[in-house]
């Protein structure tokens, strides 16, 4: 088992994906990533590969451990898309309003909308090394917007372990019980030797090509 690093860096600039990932594992000494270190281009292909990309940006930048991931949203009615490219579904200026109001769109008068959400999160040493995890929560896209709070596709996405409503209606600890993102990010806890209770979930395998790693 991996010791707990005294500092991890989060390759991240978004706010929000900051604060939740702050609540998911508050026992880890988290640091904002440094200003100046630009995006990095997420054409890796899968979500292991780009997570990889921006864990070693960071990683290099700073000489500390990075921690990265990356999202994709499964959708069966679209045959899987939009994956890998979940957060440019509406184009290279895509943004949240644009990607919810898209999907609404693509899966209007659709009445099979179950949809499953994966993260991956990878954490980069500076001696090379990763750790890997993986976090699915399965559910449906709703059929109009719901709820005000959490970003993304959080007011369309409804998951099949909660009671109903979408994410965007839940707390942050509600739905830090049972995301995609916490799911993945208590896993790579537990084997940084943090212990957490990490609900488990049976999903359908059938998009493993878009989330596993090329390498």
């Amino acid at each position: 088992m991996t010791s707990l690093p005294e500092r991890i860096v989060l390759a991240t600039a978004n706010e929000h994906k900051v604060a939740e990932i702050r609540q998911i594992l508050p026992m880890i000494n988290f640091v904002a990533r440094p200003a100046d270190v630009s995006d990095v281009i997420e054409d890796a292909g899968t979500l292991v590969g780009n997570a990889r990309l921006k864990a070693d940006a960071i990683c290099a930048a700073t000489g500390l451990p990075a921690l990265a991931d990356d999202t994709g949203l499964f959708v069966d009615a679209l045959g899987g898309e939009p994956g890998v490219e979940t957060a440019y579904f509406a184009g290279p200026e895509a943004n949240a309003d644009r990607n919810v109001a898209k999907m609404l769109q693509a899966l209007d008068g659709q009445t099979n909308r179950a949809a499953l959400f994966v993260t991956v999160a990878l954490l980069r040493f500076a001696d090379g090394s990763e750790i890997v995890a993986q976090g699915e929560v399965l559910g449906v896209v709703a059929t109009q917007r719901l709820g005000s709070s959490g970003f993304g596709y959080d007011p369309i996405f409804v998951p099949n372990d909660g009671d109903g409503r979408a994410f965007a209606e839940m707390t942050a600890d509600e739905k830090a019980t049972i995301s995609h993102r916490a799911r993945a990010m208590k896993s790579l806890a537990e084997m940084l030797g943090a212990a957490l209770p990490v609900a488990q979930v049976d999903v359908p395998h059938v998009y493993n090509r878009a989330v596993a790693s090329d390498d």
